[in-house]
């Protein structure tokens, strides 16, 4: 799946144009959530998720990126959405987001989640709230 942004981008689900060293300098260095995470961890967590990639249309270059964790038929974990910084202020997060969306859609599925400490008003631009009994919710491992 390929859709082209009039801002003169374009996401891609081609895990083949995936700049993967990018991609793991982008989230091991500056993402808050995947700090030190080995090129290793990333290449596996790529392999085997559906991933998103942003693309400056005129050079190729990427911008911007995002995984999926999901069964394609009941849950779908959305995560390592990233911009880079020079890109960021264009729109593309509510693109990016928009369009992981919009993939996901057919699936039916029933739930879509993520965690977010800074980009509350992205996701609800897209339907996503809050939580409203996140105490039925539990987590093993890192917090």
């Amino acid at each position: 799946m390929t859709t082209e942004l009039s801002a003169g981008y374009d996401i891609s689900t081609d895990v083949d144009r995936l700049d993967r060293a990018l991609v793991h300098r982008w989230l091991s260095q500056d993402a808050y959530w995947a700090l030190g995470r080995s090129r290793e961890k990333q290449d596996t967590a790529i392999d085997f998720s559906l991933n998103f990639g942003v693309y400056d249309s005129t050079t190729g270059a990427q911008v911007g990126y995002a995984r999926v964790v999901t069964d394609r038929a009941t849950f779908a974990w959305l995560c390592d959405v990233f911009i880079a910084p020079d890109s960021r202020g264009k729109g593309l997060g509510h693109a990016l987001a928009g369009a992981v969306c919009a993939h996901l859609a057919p699936f039916g599925l029933r739930r879509t989640a993520l965690a977010t400490a800074d980009a509350h008003a992205i996701y609800a631009k897209e339907g996503f709230v809050r939580l409203e009994q996140p105490e039925n919710w539990m987590v093993l491992g890192a917090q």
